[in-house]
């Protein structure tokens, strides 16, 4: 080999070495991107370095971990407007030290009442579309604020907003990777009234990073909030806003439809892997999947495979395609449809459906996943915990990118269009209908060992959450990997697909298989020969918070590598 020659092949050598592992670490696992957070008090993990500071301020102020999910979820609305806002919806299970209890809430909105079914129908639509008036629903994120903060809070709920509040009028620099997809919200959703004038730089363009981004509308609501409670933005000056632009810009949401909104608390439901309890909240959202998902594949001896191997992929991907035609047969309002909860989260249902995964095959006629479902769906998802042992699993958001569009005048925020979960077809599980909740995919996730807590986490993205949550558990329980290493190991996800009724179909070619950097291409050559058709996507594969009791002591805590995340504790 000439010295040039032998140059370039060392400098392709490196490029891809630097391409497979950024900086060599002198500990752990060779794909992690940083340590595990330790901390003997508290504990927050965000999607944002800020709101992850302005939450241990809440908590070092005396407020309780609830207290400092509010704030720091106030703070992600302004600074991360790209994944989630007071538009948007909200989920959360809070861990409650004094009762020794998870308490869930659903804070899910409905549909307008003035809207239906024949409406999409004479003007020609046969999904719900993505922007605009039409994909709004009623937003629950205030109402579910104002509840965990009644029943969990320490601090007045004007000191929790005063964060976001100062920041929205003195301004804050974007983070790289919000910079990013508020670019490619731009050009998507400035024809929808009210977004340029609120969400752009004179009107044109999106903030770049670094730049200072001040949201003075924003400041106004939250404040009215601060001072008028949840009433405010339901029943008050800000809802009669509300009403008269979605009237003024053909439009249904009502002032009607806001008032009449009412979250609600749940109980949260779990299924036991390999000792662990790992609980999630039932549908409307897709929680249980993740359930199904373990349920499925403890049988086996994953830890033996190792991680990465062909067997491992190749068991996930089936049991994933198991539980997501559950998925699309019952997971919808349950008001409208209820699902056998309880049935599809056994283990007796996972025996008997697991008969029909091959080690050697892969399972093409299984039904594919809900309609409309993204797999890049934006979402904040953040976790907490205080110096009393309460933990905070929340999750929230816009749905599509920076949502509708839709951004009433004056208002500062952007509405939902978790809408687009509709099917327009008569009879479906999720088919269109007044006052009804859709099919969500935001979920948060909870952990406890012997009815004691031990890990609140969450993983963002569409689709892949449900993937995601059961990725992690098989990560820390079944390979043995720290809380950072579970959250920066490379993911797997599948796609699936649908008709273009909406209606759940069989699928002829077991779908997709998307693996991320870091699988060796023994894997993937072995999963090709099973009949997996596996390709490279860019960007599906969620973002991660988690925050683990400490057995010395203290919490554990990790954030996304993929992301702006930040994990802090004091």
């Amino acid at each position: 080999m000439s010295p040039s020659m032998r140059a370039l092949f060392c400098m392709g050598a490196l490029a891809a070495a630097l391409a497979a592992d950024a900086a060599d670490r002198i500990t752990g696992q060779p794909f992690a991107t940083r340590s595990e957070v330790y901390a003997p008090h508290a504990m927050a993990a965000t999607s944002h370095p800020l709101a992850t500071q302005v939450a241990l301020d809440v908590m070092q102020a005396g407020g309780s971990a609830v207290d400092a999910a509010i704030a720091a979820n106030a703070a992600l609305g302004l600074m991360e407007p790209t994944g989630n806002g007071i538009g948007g919806d909200l989920f959360a299970i809070v861990w409650d030290p004094a009762t020794r209890k998870l308490h869930g809430y659903n804070g899910s909105g409905r549909s307008p009442r003035a809207l239906s079914l024949a409406e999409f129908e004479r003007r020609g639509l046969t999904d719900v579309p993505p922007h605009g008036p039409l994909p709004v629903t009623v937003p629950g994120t205030v109402d579910a604020w104002f509840a965990l903060h009644e029943r969990f809070g320490k601090r007045p709920m004007a000191d929790n907003l005063a964060p976001a509040i100062r920041y929205a009028r003195q301004g804050h620099p974007v983070h790289e990777t919000i910079a990013y997809y508020w670019n490619r919200s731009v050009p998507l959703l400035s024809k929808w009234p009210g977004f340029a004038e609120q969400f752009t730089v004179d009107g044109k363009r999106a903030p770049r990073t670094g730049e200072t981004w001040k949201n003075p509308n924003l400041a106004n609501t939250l404040q009215a909030l601060a001072d008028g409670g949840r009433d405010a933005f339901y029943k008050g000056d800000i809802a009669r806003t509300i009403a008269a632009y979605f009237k003024a810009n053909d439009g249904f949401l009502s002032y009607e439809d806001l008032a009449a909104h009412a979250g609600e608390w749940v109980e949260p439901v779990s299924t036991n892997y390999r000792g662990y309890d790992v609980w999630e909240l039932p549908p409307n959202g897709q929680g249980i999947a993740a359930l199904q998902i373990l349920n499925l594949l403890e049988p086996y001896d994953l830890k033996s495979y190792g991680f990465g191997s062909p067997e491992h992929v190749h068991l996930f991907v089936e049991a994933k395609k198991l539980a997501f035609a559950d998925r699309a047969r019952w997971y919808a309002d349950p008001a409208f449809h209820p699902a056998p909860v309880a049935r599809l989260i056994s283990k007796e249902y996972a025996a008997e459906r697991g008969k029909l995964i091959s080690m050697d095959r892969v399972l093409r006629e299984a039904q594919p996943d809900t309609p409309q479902q993204l797999d890049e769906g934006d979402t904040i998802y953040l976790t907490v915990a205080d110096g009393d042992g309460m933990m905070v699993s929340l999750i929230q958001s816009n749905y599509r990118g920076m949502g509708s569009g839709m951004a009433p005048p004056g208002l500062g925020f952007i509405f939902q269009d978790r809408g687009e979960q509709f099917v327009l077809k008569p009879g479906h599980p999720n088919s269109f209908e007044p006052g009804k909740r859709p099919f969500h995919t935001i979920i948060p996730a909870f952990v406890t060992k012997d009815g004691k807590p031990w890990l609140s986490y969450g993983v963002m993205g569409g689709a892949m959450q449900p993937q995601g949550h059961a990725q992690i558990i098989l990560n820390l329980i079944d390979f043995g990997m720290n809380l950072q290493e579970a959250g920066d190991a490379p993911r797997i996800q599948h796609d699936g697909s649908t008709d273009p009724a909406g209606q759940a179909t069989v699928m002829s070619d077991g779908g997709e298989v998307d693996l991320e950097t870091g699988f060796p291409y023994a894997t993937v050559r072995e999963l090709m020969r099973k009949g997996h058709s596996v390709r490279f996507a860019h960007g599906p594969y969620g973002g991660y918070q988690a925050i683990m009791v400490n057995p010395q002591g203290g919490w554990i805590g990790a954030s996304e590598s993929r992301k702006d995340g930040h994990a802090a504790g004091y």
